[in-house]
């Protein structure tokens, strides 16, 4: 490992000072140490990736979908090195790691699958009517083309699937942007894998110099400056309401404001109905704890939130109380994220009404204890404290009547996701409250958890602001494709000028609308 960023198909200078990786198991810094780049270095990384967009955006389907094909075989072949550097940086279990590199591998394929399909262009070709009156009808066809070089920021708790080569990076190379990658500074070794490995993709399928690069060093610094250059054209986050609202005001201050597609903060609540309580409370308190404390709550769709009706609750509480105070503490991410994760839970257990069930097994430092706090639903909305995500295995739970529990739904910002269970008899009453949850999420979840996100072409992972800086956009599936892009129309064009994918006899034999019809 050379501990530098990566220009294009260089490498920046080794030049101190450096950041270093902390194994937050054991407290270990790791080597080598991190140079962040020098400004010149990044103005050569944007002047790269602008130089490479003419090329690299007219760059066919087919060979687009070779190189991330590409991208996925040099990742497998690295698997065990990323499984071994990414559980020292970050706590994670091999297990974990390795699934998540396939879910990366698998993310690529699925892109590149949808750029053979042709859909994702929706091609559309309306043909001329010469004599129609009052004025003719000109021959007009549109399609979707990309934006430009994207900068895209690592997420601290997916080294992976969320990070150097993670669904914001694959769906901008997927439709024709250059990738300039900020590596995130918990997980720097494993972000070099990674990064080793696409420039190899990269290279074998002789893409354009530029087409990707990864920086280290400062999000604010040098990230702030990637935001503002004038040669980036869109932005990929998935981080912290602070961090994303920050990359949102820069990007609107700019001269020429560009679109942030950030996945921010989201509580991703859980309402379970009376019936279902009374026949399967324990079973739902098991299948809830496994959710709330899977990879120490670290999960963007964490469940911390739950709703609770008055008079079904007692028992899925009291089974709850019992697994939480036998379960172990867990190894957080990073520093920050165990310290931001102790004040925000202590913040809400010191709210008044609220009571706190907490893990009785010891804790070590950096470690993260499992929680659930109980209010009532007056409470909760008297306190905005409450509201409050608590990133790591902490869940608040509301009890109130119906009629208070919609309320506490309607007072919700957007969520990723809002699972509800119930049994038939339940759902037959339930309207009001899906009609509610259906406006703030992203995502509906019908008896079961929201840990877990299926890469898949109908997947929704984003939400209303604040969950996302856009609610019509999505982080992850084939739908993704469409934040990087923007709809070209041609008017009375030749067809020997049209793009292959609009000409009259559709050459790539995608599909299209032709007339209004599907074809």
């Amino acid at each position: 490992m050379r501990g530098t960023s990566f220009i294009g198909s260089s490498r920046g200078a080794h030049i101190a000072p450096f950041t270093f990786a902390i194994n937050p198991a054991t407290g270990e810094t790791l080597q080598p140490g991190y140079a962040a780049p020098s400004e010149e270095e990044v103005e050569t990384a944007v002047r790269l990736a602008h130089q490479a967009f003419p090329i690299y955006r007219m760059t066919s389907a087919v060979t687009r979908a070779t190189f991330l094909r590409q991208i996925a075989t040099e990742l497998e072949a690295v698997a065990d090195e990323i499984a071994a550097r990414g559980c020292a940086e970050t706590g994670l279990p091999e297990a974990r790691l390795r699934g998540e590199t396939g879910r990366t591998v698998g993310q690529l394929r699925l892109f590149a699958n949808m750029l053979d399909d042709g859909s994702w262009l929706d091609a559309r070709i309306e043909h001329a009517i010469p004599d129609r009156a009052p004025i003719p009808k000109p021959d007009i066809r549109s399609m979707m083309r990309p934006l430009g070089p994207v900068a895209v920021f690592c997420a601290s708790n997916f080294p992976l699937a969320y990070s150097v080569a993670g669904g914001d990076s694959a769906s901008a190379l997927a439709v024709g942007c250059p990738v300039i990658v900020k590596a995130h500074s918990s997980h720097p070794g494993t972000a070099e894998i990674v990064a080793d490995a696409v420039i190899r993709a990269a290279q074998a399928c002789q893409m354009p110099e530029g087409v990707f690069s990864v920086l280290y060093g400062s999000g604010v610094k040098v990230g702030g400056a990637l935001v503002s250059h004038p040669s980036i054209k869109a932005v990929g986050f998935t981080g912290s309401h602070k961090g994303g609202r920050a990359l949102m005001d820069l990007a609107a201050a700019r001269p020429e404001p560009i679109p942030v597609y950030a996945e921010m903060s989201s509580i991703n609540p859980v309402v379970f109905l009376p019936q279902v309580l009374h026949q399967k409370a324990d079973a739902l308190a098991e299948a809830f704890f496994q959710s709330l404390t899977l990879g120490v709550g670290q999960f963007c769709t964490n469940p911390g939130m739950v709703l609770l009706p008055q008079g079904a609750e007692s028992a899925f509480i009291d089974a709850l109380k019992h697994k939480i105070a036998q379960a172990p503490a867990g190894v957080m991410l990073n520093a920050g994220i165990c310290q931001a994760y102790q004040h925000s839970t202590s913040t809400a257990a010191s709210q008044p009404g609220v009571v706190r069930i907490i893990s009785e097994q010891p804790v070590n430092e950096g470690c993260g204890l499992p929680q659930a706090l109980i209010c009532d639903a007056a409470t909760f909305l008297r306190h905005e404290e409450l509201t409050e995500e608590m990133f790591g295995p902490a869940s608040l739970l509301i009890t109130g009547s119906a009629e208070e529990l919609l309320a506490v739904a309607e007072s919700l910002e957007g969520q990723l996701t809002a699972s509800i269970h119930g049994t038939d008899e339940d759902f037959a009453h339930a309207g009001p409250m899906l009609e509610i949850l259906e406006r703030k999420a992203g995502r509906l979840i019908f008896n079961g958890f929201p840990t877990g996100v299926e890469v898949c072409h109908s997947m929704v992972h984003g939400g209303p602001y604040p969950s996302t800086s856009d609610g019509r956009s999505t982080s992850v599936g084939t739908m993704a494709a469409s934040r990087f892009t923007r709809a070209v129309s041609w008017q009375n064009t030749p067809d020997h000028l049209l793009p292959d994918e609009l000409k009259e006899a559709n050459p790539l034999g995608i599909p299209r609308m032709v007339d209004g019809k599907r074809s």
